[in-house]
């Protein structure tokens, strides 16, 4: 299964704390990394999916399940994320 690398943007005002970390690897975010730049958290992933699109979205719903609202989706490729970011830019 291919390996897709992207990173979410965290949404709000989100501190990055060892709870916030523990709570994303309970919901399944073992393959993503926190970190914070200019005061903006992010969490990059290196997913494996059968899809690119099936990556991304798995990752959205799992940061989502802690209650952390997702901004948008970037990476080098932004093949599928113009559509993914369009339905986040509702929630």
């Amino acid at each position: 299964m291919p390996t897709y690398e992207f990173r979410l943007v965290l949404g709000d005002s989100i501190t990055l704390d060892e709870s916030l970390a523990e709570r994303l690897f309970e919901a399944g975010c073992d393959d993503g990394t926190l970190f914070s730049s200019e005061g903006v958290a992010t969490v990059g992933f290196a997913r494996e999916a059968d899809s690119l699109e099936d990556a991304v979205r798995s990752a959205v719903r799992d940061v989502m399940s802690t209650g952390v609202r997702v901004a948008r989706v970037e990476s080098s490729e932004d093949r599928v994320y113009s559509q993914i970011n369009a339905e986040l830019a509702t929630r």
